[in-house]
């Protein structure tokens, strides 16, 4: 089992900036790629980027490349989300997510989910 828990979530004005934190504890960190996903009322649940096991790979959903950074203390157990620039429509339920899998594009593939954090961007 792994547990996660966020923190850092808000309300922040349109081109205002965020950290959310993810902090993992239970089986060894650094075997899990980690997930950011994020759902906003009536849509989907969107992932928004994963970091490899070693932090060395990230990718990102189009709709935030250039704004939002994913990094990974293994050391301390944790996950970032740095979220610049944020817009209106970047609000949602924000959630980090675990997979032991090869892979982790959807969110079926993420075993272990934290409870979310609530990030909301006034216009």
């Amino acid at each position: 089992q792994v547990q996660l828990v966020e923190s850092g979530g808000g309300l922040v004005q349109a081109g205002g900036s965020l950290r959310l934190s993810c902090a993992a504890s239970g089986r060894t960190f650094s075997n899990y790629v980690m997930g950011w996903f994020r759902q906003a009322p009536g849509k989907e649940r969107e992932l928004v980027g994963r970091i490899s096991r070693t932090g060395v790979s990230t990718s990102y959903a189009d709709s935030v490349k250039g704004r939002f950074t994913i990094s990974r203390d293994n050391a301390k157990n944790t996950v970032y989300l740095q979220m610049n620039s944020l817009k209106p429509e970047d609000t949602a339920v924000y959630s980090c997510a675990a997979s032991s899998r090869v892979v982790t594009v959807s969110a079926r593939e993420y075993d272990y989910w934290g409870q979310g954090t609530q990030v909301t961007v006034s216009a």
